[in-house]
């Protein structure tokens, strides 16, 4: 374990689903192994699982094989396209939907396992607020919200930014615009967020970058193909390349709030992390 490097842990959330979410998660991993990162996704929509959908992937296992005791994490690793690693989550399965804090701790827990080495894990949260992922998301080092141009998205995002400032004292943030037009208006879209959070939150926004809304990513979509292997001219696989450098070039944060932590032993033999399970 004193060889592995730390992991840097990134939550792509959105407080709201239809904001396309999993398919920047999806290719924002698939971005960051294209710069020569080791990057490990995880499908963390316990019951609706759709990233293997996305890249086209039929895993054998999954999430809830590991929580039955049939197989471990590491056995229900699948590789994707461009040397990706995921560990799809269930579909169509109840309980997983309704995980307690013990076993969503566990799933945690249970990453320190690997004895690979990754330098980015990103965790695909479900759409929401749930227990589940609010756990998933506080047990990263880095909050990515996604928001569209729409109202609901806004007010979505802005209510889960509250609830995980006010409760549980997380403050940084980081935004992406999604299915933009330009840069201004997803600077816009950042702006009006900003407004409220500046009034009545205590927290630091910082704006990650946008991705333009691009028919190439539809067609993505309909082939199961991530959009930087279908497309990789697209104006849509240029902002990702775009988006993964600053996420590379972004200083290496500490866990929020103290609270146990995916790869948290790493964290912590680096100096970078501390242990204060609250799960």
């Amino acid at each position: 374990m004193a060889q592995l490097k730390p992991v840097r842990a990134l939550a792509v959330t959105s407080g709201k689903g239809g904001v396309g979410k999993s398919n920047i998660s999806v290719n924002l991993a698939m971005a960051l192994c294209a710069l020569g990162r080791q990057t490990l996704l995880f499908d963390a929509d316990m019951s609706l699982a759709n990233v293997d959908v996305l890249l086209g992937l039929q895993p054998r296992y999954n999430l809830s094989h590991v929580l039955s005791g049939e197989r471990t994490l590491e056995e229900v690793l699948v590789e994707a396209p461009g040397g990706l690693k995921v560990i799809p989550a269930s579909s169509g399965i109840q309980r997983m939907s309704d995980l307690s804090v013990t076993e969503q701790g566990g799933i945690i827990r249970a990453f320190s396992e690997f004895n690979q080495d990754f330098d980015y894990l990103i965790v695909d949260t479900a759409a929401g607020t749930s227990n589940s992922v609010v756990n998933f998301v506080r047990a990263c080092q880095d909050i990515i919200v996604v928001l569209c141009d729409e109202p609901t998205s806004l007010t979505d995002a802005y209510a889960f930014i509250k609830l995980l400032s006010r409760d549980y004292g997380i403050y940084r943030f980081q935004i992406v615009a999604n299915m933009v037009q330009n840069a201004q208006q997803a600077q816009a879209l950042f702006d009006k967020l900003c407004r409220g959070a500046d009034r009545y939150l205590d927290v630091a926004l910082a704006f990650l970058g946008f991705i333009p809304y691009d028919n190439c990513l539809r067609r993505a979509v309909q082939r199961q193909s991530a959009v930087l292997q279908a497309f990789p001219q697209s104006a849509a696989s240029h902002a990702f390349h775009q988006l993964a450098q600053r996420v590379d070039n972004m200083p290496m944060g500490m866990e929020n709030g103290g609270q146990l932590a995916f790869f948290v032993e790493r964290l912590i033999q680096s100096g970078l992390g501390h242990a204060n399970p609250v799960l």
